[in-house]
């Protein structure tokens, strides 16, 4: 009796690279891809190579200086500060001053908060501290606007009227922070 041979089964490979591209589409539509936003801070214009740079005075009472180094320890208007929660009272004394103390700042417009870093400097540290000198402008908008600070954060979402408030106040106390590039001096 003769044996019958059985074929060896087979497996259909054609419908595999449809369900394979199916599931890379799924992926590919369902899958979000995180984006880092980075800091908010609008940089001045590049200068003219060919111009000479201008010759900016000012006065030095107007200038609150805040530098960090590689260490993460803080120095502030020259005295040593390890809490940097302190900063912002301190940058709202100093701007709103008005000349009344003779090392403070003359007025709010010609008042400049100065932040330098140091290249070692830790990533958390520096925003530690932008987030404070930051967040002491925006409490001095909410109390002069009577608003809070988180409604001042959010004041695109506000009436027109109260955004035009908020432009000129911007224009009566300007956030001038200014933010030297960071320094080799820290050590390590």
């Amino acid at each position: 009796m003769a044996r019958k041979k059985r074929s060896g089964g087979e497996v259909s490979a054609g419908s595999m690279a449809d369900i394979a591209f199916l599931l890379l589409i799924f992926f590919l539509v369902t899958t979000t891809i995180a984006s880092d936003k980075g800091l908010a801070i609008s940089l001045p214009p590049k200068p003219d190579p060919n111009e000479p740079p201008p010759d900016i005075k000012f006065n030095e009472r107007n200038i609150f200086k805040v530098l960090v180094n590689s260490q993460d320890r803080m120095l502030v208007e020259g005295e040593p500060m390890n809490d940097a929660s302190q900063l912002r009272e301190m940058v709202q004394t100093f701007v709103n001053n008005n000349g009344r103390d003779p090392e403070s700042s003359d007025s709010p417009t010609k008042a400049v908060v100065s932040f330098k870093t140091d290249r070692g400097t830790s990533y958390e540290r520096y925003i530690e501290i932008l987030d404070e000198l930051q967040g002491a402008y925006y409490d001095m908008y909410a109390e002069r606007m009577q608003l809070t600070t988180k409604q001042i954060r959010e004041i695109n979402e506000q009436e027109p009227s109260v955004q035009d408030e908020y432009k000129e106040l911007k224009k009566e106390l300007p956030m001038q922070i200014s933010i030297a590039e960071p320094s080799k001096v820290g050590g390590n």
